[in-house]
């Protein structure tokens, strides 16, 4: 992964110098609330509910193991003991006082880490596929060019006050797990018919209170053209994006108001008229960015390992676990492990001191001190050796961090909701550990199989909710909390966003309207099908049918408890 050099520690330490002083301002009331608020927000610092939220930045994901012990570390001393992990692979820490931020800033710049572009009208974090580096269905490592685009990104004078915060996401797979095609931009790392390697790119996708898929402004973009041509979108968007109205501020509404055909064409003279390469990187640049990021040191192994079949055999958890939580790894040998911060009944997302910890150790002797965060609020072991997953898994298991639910129905993601969030309608957190309780049974999470669920507290979409299988999206209505179901989303290369089913329900009635939809798709589902396959194939009827007799129902039933 990339490391500092000389200017990025100056750097980062003098804006922490910077912060301490408009801390101390605004601590001695030199500084009022409003004043202080856009200096913060440059800062990764939010004010919540009930305290101050700080965000903490890891670019496309990656991290090291002696940054999350001392993220560990800053959770233990100055937070409640715990961090929450993100759909953006950030994490945020709930409850920060707002003296002790400077020193938590010194001490994550002490491990090259920091809270910039993690806020405010910028580009943010950039992310990327969770498995990058690793999958056989890569064309290239996205992840130097997602760190190209930090460096390029980070406190650029033209794109540090756009009308909107700005998101880029990057892949260099055929199967799309960054979710490209719901970014601002999103990019696909791809060779063209002479084998060159290059991107498409797709500008316009975004979730919120107006969702929409993004749209391919260049199926073909020349590796070294890359800078250039994203300044040229960039360029489009600050000059023409609305400022008149923070809703209809980001880029997909210009796309949508001014026409895909004519936003490209603006795009594409903008380009025209740039100096190309005054903007694009060097390629020494480029080479030296790329070999940070250089695989392992791999030993030669053989694809297949006795030792874990052997142990696989003994132990049904083990079985389970790799069954589900493997991913094939490029390397014959080796195999990259998800570890679903997902136990039933928990928080999604949220670990705990000692678990980030022990999951260092882990990190660190296991998988060549590297470990991931994914969108889906997970981690991951990218590197492991075959033979040394019973070990891994048995240090997993000791830290509660075993649970072999990776992309089933238990595997929830949820925004903070209520419980934190000042924007937030509704809760989500408790709605996602009730429906993890009513499919805790481990026979059936599998015999349901692959089924993203996505919960949001409010219409900013933070949980994604849009493009999960099934959806949920907690609103207030009536002084309680309402939540509507869509089903249909796709966050991957198939990108599709939820149909509604019917009206909202009660907070109570989640559970039983997921467990509805389920059985709708278990009697209908053919051999081999997941439920997105099914759906497609049945059409959204028979679905909405099942929800809308188990709405009656549980409306009959609470009229005859009253």
């Amino acid at each position: 992964m990339y490391r500092y050099d000389e200017f990025d520690e100056r750097f980062v330490r003098d804006r922490v110098a910077q912060f301490r002083s408009q801390v101390e301002r605004r601590l001695d009331g030199s500084l009022s609330d409003d004043e202080f608020k856009p200096l913060r927000l440059k800062n990764g610092l939010y004010l919540q509910l009930h305290a101050y939220m700080l965000r903490i930045a890891v670019p496309y994901g990656t991290l090291r193991s002696r940054q999350l012990r001392q993220l560990a570390r800053i959770a233990r001393d100055y937070d409640k003991g715990y961090g929450h992990f993100t759909t953006r692979q950030n994490l945020q820490f709930n409850w920060p006082k707002l003296k002790d931020v400077p020193e938590i800033l010194d001490l994550l710049a002490d491990v090259e880490m920091h809270c910039i572009q993690t806020s405010g009208n910028c580009i943010r974090n950039v992310t990327s596929d969770q498995f990058a580096g690793v999958a056989a269905d890569e064309v290239e490592d996205p992840r130097p060019t997602a760190e190209l685009i930090r460096q390029w990104s980070s406190l650029h004078p033209e794109f540090s006050w756009l009308p909107r915060k700005f998101k880029i996401a990057v892949t260099g797979a055929e199967h799309d797990r960054a979710a490209i095609l719901v970014h601002d931009i999103g990019l696909k790392i791809r060779r063209n018919e002479a084998g060159a390697v290059g991107y498409q790119v797709i500008v316009g996708g975004g979730l919120g209170r107006t969702p929409m898929i993004g749209k391919v402004v260049r199926e073909f973009l020349p590796k070294d053209e890359l800078l250039a041509y994203l300044e040229a979108v960039m360029r489009v968007y600050n000059a023409e994006g609305r400022r008149d109205n923070k809703y209809k501020a980001r880029v997909k509404i210009l796309v949508h108001e001014t026409g895909e055909e004519e936003f490209r064409r603006r795009v594409e003279a903008e380009y025209a008229a740039m100096n190309g390469p005054s903007v694009n990187a060097p390629e020494e640049e480029v080479a030296r960015i790329a070999a940070y990021f250089a695989p392992p040191a791999y030993e030669t192994l053989p694809e297949t390992s006795v030792a874990l079949e052997r142990a696989r055999a003994a132990d049904r958890e083990l079985d389970r676990f790799v069954d589900q939580n493997g991913f094939a790894h490029r390397q014959p040998g080796y195999i990259a492990l998800t570890v679903a911060l997902k136990a039933v009944g928990e928080v999604p997302g949220d670990m705990s001191a000692d678990q980030m910890e022990a999951f260092a150790d882990i990190a660190e002797r296991y998988s060549f001190d590297e470990l991931r965060v994914a969108h889906n609020q997970n981690l991951v072991l990218p590197h492991v050796r075959l033979d040394d997953v019973p070990a891994v898994h048995a240090a997993l298991k000791a830290a509660g961090l075993a649970s072999a639910n990776a992309g089933l129905v238990t595997d929830i993601i949820a925004c903070p909701g209520l419980d934190y969030c000042a924007l937030a309608t509704a809760k989500s957190i408790p709605i996602a550990q009730e429906i993890a309780r009513a499919f805790a049974d481990e026979e059936r999470q599998r015999e349901i199989g692959h089924l993203p669920i996505k919960i949001s507290g409010c219409i900013n979409a933070c949980g994604h909710h849009h493009v999960g299988a099934i959806g949920i999206l907690g609103l207030e209505k009536g002084g309680r909390e309402n939540y509507q179901i869509t089903i249909g989303g796709d966050a991957t290369e198939k990108a599709a966003l939820g149909e509604r089913l019917g009206p909202g329900i009660d907070a109570e009635d989640v559970p039983g309207a997921v467990e509805a939809i389920v059985a709708v798709y278990l009697a209908e589902r053919r051999p081999g099908e997941e439920f997105l396959d099914t759906l497609r194939r049945t059409g959204l009827e028979p679905f909405k049918s099942g929800f809308q007799a188990f709405v009656g129902k549980a409306e009959t039933t609470s009229e005859a408890a009253q």
